[in-house]
């Protein structure tokens, strides 16, 4: 029996290699770099960078979907670009996904990613779902350990 749990979701692309889309271990899952690939033909969603950024977030989304988790659950992100001037577009359409307080995010530029990709990106998360179950049980109204909404 391993202690690792591939991640595989039927709304993102399989794996193109010898690899796991995503590996849950314990209460941590890391998702392996998201292509912008479209999941049902295997292919490089049509566009620019805009196009390439979202598709890549929302496989992501995806597979965290997989487990019950969702963008807030992810705790750093690591953005692989081959061109760096787009950062302002990317930068944009990335928030349009995430609540703050923001993950940690690097952001490097690379000289080609597969595919002719222009963006890949890979987060870890962290899955809280029974310590969120705690926490709302344990709020009333003189005490809470939760952050208000």
């Amino acid at each position: 029996m391993s202690i690792k749990e591939a991640i595989c979701a039927n709304n993102a692309p399989k794996a193109i290699g010898p690899y796991s889309p995503a590996i849950k271990i314990g209460d941590f899952i890391y998702v392996s770099g998201q292509l912008p690939i479209l999941p049902d033909s295997g292919e490089i969603v049509e566009g620019g960078i805009d196009a390439q950024a979202k598709q890549s977030l929302n496989n992501i989304q995806a597979i965290l979907e997989e487990v019950g988790l969702t963008m807030d659950h992810i705790v750093k992100t690591n953005i692989f670009m081959t061109d760096l001037s787009e950062f302002g577009i990317v930068n944009e359409i990335y928030g349009s996904y995430f609540n703050e307080p923001y993950p940690a995010r690097s952001t490097v530029q690379v000289a080609a990613l597969p595919k002719n990709a222009k963006i890949e990106i890979e987060v870890y998360a962290i899955d809280t779902l029974a310590l969120e179950v705690i926490c709302k049980e344990d709020c009333n109204e003189n005490t809470c350990c939760c952050k208000e909404e």
